[in-house]
């Protein structure tokens, strides 16, 4: 057990971040790492423990074409600020991982330099892949290479040569003795030479215990990587695309069949995410946006380590341009999102995650047991010790009711909603709202949460303030404008095809037995329903123009026309406070 098995990552494109400018012009530091300071309390607001932050070190443009390992991006400030920033961390409790660009440098790099200058006579030669000084480039060096991404702005570094293993071992002790960094994300680590990640594995176990090594890896078995001589850990772009697929498609059933698909590698600890500075802002990707809050319920539940990426707890949109990822990596204004906790739910969802996750361990070190599945309802046990957590999602904008297997207890208590129920014969009837999600513990073991407000609707600033406040920075040249997306691409199809066996959906009922009428909240839910039974309805207006009040008084009308309505269908309604859910909900009477 290590920080890392516990650890819940907040994502930081520093260069972006700070709205730094595109191209460095290699000046005097300007240090605009010091204003992300105010983030670190952010950080530890929304229940993160660990920071991955990168690129960081001297580059040309995007920070992934390297220009000095040792040095701090001038664009962000010197060793100093970045000292101190980590140390800051530290001090809040929060790990530190920086982005290792090891597959290859800039053409700035001093190895890379050094050849241009001497040709053949250089020592560096051997630095770097395929060197022909009987070819050449567009850049008229008198030598070609090989580059990474088929952009020569990218010097693919030889990896096998002893000299470089040398060197970036160095950089490791260095990053580790200057910064007292906690770990390292390999960037490109699907394509890293094995030995060589091997030696980077020697080197970590020596600087520091516990540090992680991290890879990026898109498509293959996981554990080709994840084992005891190469990483801890890397990037699970498979679940990544199961999470948002699945709800676009009312497909639970793909996300069902990815969790096997990798429970089938091993136990690996996967860095899961649902957007990061390469793919499209999970909110930008939802079709319905409702469906962030089982998106984000399963991210943090299923077994993995998640991670948030920045601006995204805030529901910022970002859409994935043909020729620039400046839209994925805004400049944000911290004093913009102030009292998001409280005001956005999107982030207040985040936040409540990130405090179940922490006082939670079988969502860090518990089994997985899928316990329902439909294509609009699913529903999974992660066992510890004895102690049964149980995580019920749907994608449905109808509630939806569940009979699941219990653990050994006598009541368990959804931690988003407070909402408690009794284990008759050892399962318990929990109902789940439209496009919504729980996790149920046994109740007394684990701390009372405060309900939270799922609404997918955030206020309406925070989208336009992630425009606002992108920064404004000249174009690169048409070389560099292409290499700052030579990742752009790396969006992976789903690693196997999911297949739905055919079953039929569960519609959601809004029915429920009489034995949940006698809930823990009944008093205050028929107080709740008394209270709101005086909105009046003006059925004159259209849907899409009446307010979540009039919207949820109308389906309760309808369900009238059909009988009794009780305290816990109007409780299920009164849930429901997206207004989209709701206007599709009530066309469904006519």
């Amino acid at each position: 057990m290590s920080w890392y098995n516990e650890a819940v990552f907040y994502h930081i494109y520093p260069l972006g971040l700070t709205g730094a400018p595109k191209q460095n012009a290699y000046e005097e530091p300007v240090h605009r790492l010091n204003t992300l300071l105010p983030w670190i309390d952010h950080i530890k607001e929304i229940g993160c423990t660990a920071l991955y932050i990168g690129p960081l070190f001297e580059s040309v443009g995007h920070g992934y074409e390297t220009t000095d390992y040792k040095k701090l991006d001038s664009r962000l400030g010197d060793n100093e600020d970045l000292k101190n920033f980590v140390a800051a961390c530290h001090e809040k409790g929060i790990k530190v991982i920086f982005d290792g660009v090891f597959n290859h440098t800039g053409r700035d790099f001093f190895a890379f330099k050094d050849i241009q200058e001497k040709h053949q006579n250089s020592p560096y030669v051997n630095w770097y892949c395929n060197v022909n000084f009987s070819g050449n480039t567009e850049y008229n060096d008198g030598f070609s290479y090989e580059n990474w991404g088929g952009y020569n702005l990218l010097v693919k570094l030889n990896q096998r040569n002893p000299e470089v293993q040398n060197y970036i071992c160095d950089v490791i002790r260095f990053w580790v003795s200057e910064f007292d960094v906690d770990g390292i994300r390999l960037d490109a680590a699907d394509v890293l030479d094995f030995d060589f990640m091997k030696q980077l594995r020697r080197t970590a176990e020596e600087v520091k215990p516990d540090f992680w090594l991290m890879g990026e890896v898109i498509h293959g078995d996981y554990s080709r990587w994840v084992n005891g001589s190469t990483l801890h850990s890397v990037t699970n772009y498979a679940l990544h695309k199961a999470l948002y697929s699945g709800h676009n498609d009312h497909n639970y059933f793909e996300i069902a069949h990815t969790v096997k698909y990798l429970q089938n590698m091993g136990d690996l600890d996967l860095y899961n995410f649902v957007d990061n500075h390469d793919v499209e802002r999970i909110y930008t990707k939802l079709s319905n946006k409702a469906h962030f809050a089982p998106v984000h319920v399963l991210l943090y539940t299923l077994p993995g380590v998640p991670s948030i990426y920045y601006g995204s707890e805030f529901g910022i949109e970002g859409r994935k341009e043909r020729t620039s990822d400046d839209s994925l990596r805004p400049a944000l204004n911290l004093a913009d999102y102030a009292d998001a906790t409280e005001k956005n739910p999107c982030t207040a969802l985040i936040a409540a995650l990130g405090k179940v996750r922490q006082n939670t361990p079988a969502l860090n070190y518990g089994s997985y047991a899928e316990l329902m599945l439909t294509n609009r309802q699913y529903a999974f046990a992660r066992d510890l010790d004895g102690v049964r957590v149980i995580v019920t999602v749907n994608n449905d904008d109808n509630a939806a009711s569940m009979n699941l297997p219990a653990g050994n207890a006598a009541e368990y208590v959804g931690t988003l909603t407070g909402e408690k129920v009794s284990v008759e014969n050892g399962r318990i009837n929990v109902t789940v709202a439209g496009n919504s999600g729980n996790i149920w513990v046994p109740a007394g073991d684990m701390p009372e949460y405060k309900p939270v407000d799922m609404a997918a609707k955030k206020p309406e600033t925070s989208s336009e303030n992630s425009s606002a406040n992108t920064a404004k920075t000249e174009a690169a040249s048409t070389t560099e404008a292409k290499a700052s997306n030579y990742k752009s691409d790396a969006e992976p199809a789903a690693s196997e095809s999911a297949v739905n066996p055919a079953a039929s959906e569960v519609a959601a009922s809004n029915d429920v037995s009489a034995d949940k009428e006698a809930a823990a909240d009944n008093e205050a839910t028929s107080q709740a329903a008394s209270e709101k039974s005086e909105v009046t309805v003006d059925w004159t207006k259209s849907l899409e123009d009446m307010t979540v009040e009039e919207l949820q008084a109308g389906i309760l009308a309808k369900m009238a026309n059909n009988g009794p309505v009780t305290d816990q269908m109007k409780k299920t309604v009164y849930d429901n406070i997206w207004h989209d859910s709701l206007v599709n909900w009530l066309k469904s009477f006519r």
